[in-house]
């Protein structure tokens, strides 16, 4: 499968002057979000953030997604790092069964009972691109903004040194928080209790 990459752009945003690169692989396209100030840091901070355009756009209180977005690139514009815009909505179950899911949720599902319901796995997504992004940037010693103990075993599973995880701890609320709970409870994600 050919990897398609962009040229870097410049980006400015509300939280300040970033770049931007695009990839295309898998016929999925994904982006990444680059500081300014990224190689004037040793341990390069890095937020793998997966798409939810519920969430990051809409500014939808049944995830955490937003808040943590929000969190990274504030964190990354002050202090220099990456962001990796990682396209697999849903845990890559895409937009349509992602709202079915939300459906069963509705229904009292929880988020994995409703994937699974819907014939998916609880988690459907494929971080090879990451590889790639990471070879293409060169980066080989991180600290890695995450939650989830699936994305620090595949970087770790890359030959990638992280030097510190960065917990992204949101506020709960009273829609995120079975989410979140299932989140911790059943996927091991650092979450509030």
């Amino acid at each position: 499968m050919e990897l398609i990459k962009s040229n870097i752009a410049s980006l400015p945003t509300k939280f300040g002057m970033f770049f931007i690169k695009a990839y295309k692989y898998k016929n999925q396209e994904h982006f990444v979000l680059i500081s300014k100030n990224y190689r004037e840091v040793k341990n390069i901070n890095i937020r793998i953030h997966s798409e939810c355009l519920t969430g990051d756009i809409f500014s939808s209180l049944k995830c955490d997604c937003q808040s943590q977005l929000d969190l990274a690139i504030k964190f990354i514009a002050k202090e220099g790092g990456i962001i990796i815009y990682h396209r697999q909505e849903g845990r890559n179950i895409g937009l349509v069964n992602k709202i079915n899911a939300y459906n069963l949720q509705d229904q009292g599902k929880d988020t994995i009972e409703a994937n699974l319901a819907l014939g998916f796995k609880e988690d459907e997504r494929d971080y090879s691109i990451v590889k790639y992004i990471f070879q293409d940037f060169k980066i080989d010693n991180i600290n890695l903004i995450t939650n989830n103990p699936k994305k620090i075993s595949y970087v770790k599973s890359l030959g990638i040194t992280i030097n510190k995880i960065i917990p992204s701890i949101i506020k709960i609320n009273k829609y995120n928080k079975n989410y979140l709970h299932t989140k911790k409870e059943l996927m091991g994600n650092f979450c509030k209790p």
